[in-house]
């Protein structure tokens, strides 16, 4: 999933982006409000962790703004106000969930990951195609009795079309949503990874999950029909 970090204590930003990260997501952060803003204009979030207490715009106006502008990602306010009262303005703001600090990391996983399930008709942890299988809680992955390993980008590549199966995806819509803003739009990192992929889920079985559409880019299906 990709995911956006709006805090401005740079040690706990970048403590939250790494854990973040190690658990298989592809993160943009930024330290203020009107960086906070830019962000969630320019790319569609799967969640965004969101402090309150921002220089230059506070959490509640930009959450406010970005709903005005019709964004619709998942948002979890994580902060240090506790009062009932912040709590309800935060989610009459439009937020989804509210988290106080301080917060135990495997609790904010578990949040994120309950607040991404709620998306379309996903109501489990476990992802299925054919006989393939991926766990998105404990990160396990298998096709048939194997048991499959993958790299973070590679899982993170697998879990975008898996929740995608079934429709047809750019090389340009899989870089925005695995890849963060540091990679080059013209270079062929997805094609790499598409490769790698095949070699671990493809490989050796009859029915082909990952396919190529000429002109288009790839799909995630049982099969060529």
């Amino acid at each position: 999933m990709r995911l956006l970090v709006i805090e401005d204590d740079k040690s706990l930003n970048n403590i939250i982006t790494k854990r973040l990260k190690e658990d298989g997501h592809t993160i943009d952060s930024c330290f203020d409000g009107s960086s906070g803003f830019d962000y969630a204009q320019a790319m569609e979030y799967d969640c965004i962790v969101l402090d309150l207490m921002l220089p230059k715009i506070n959490g509640f106006e930009l959450l406010k703004s970005i709903r005005t502008q019709g964004n619709k990602s998942k948002v979890l306010i994580l902060t240090a106000r506790d009062a009932v009262e912040d709590r309800v303005k935060g989610l009459d703001a439009g937020a989804d969930d509210y988290l106080v600090k301080p917060f135990a990391f495997d609790e904010l996983l578990a949040r994120i990951r309950a607040l991404t399930r709620r998306q379309g008709d996903v109501k489990s942890s476990i992802l299925t195609l054919s006989d393939l299988s991926m766990n998105t809680h404990n990160h396990s992955i298998s096709r048939g009795d194997k048991a499959i390993v993958l790299t973070s980008k590679e899982y993170a590549l697998l879990e975008y079309l898996l929740r995608n199966q079934g429709a047809i995806l750019t090389r340009s819509q899989i870089l925005d949503h695995v890849w963060n803003f540091e990679f080059d739009y013209d270079s062929n990192v997805v094609d790499v990874y598409i490769k790698y992929l095949r070699a671990k889920i493809d490989k050796g079985f009859d029915t082909k999950l990952i396919h190529t559409i000429r002109g288009f880019g790839y799909v995630m299906r049982c099969g060529d029909e």
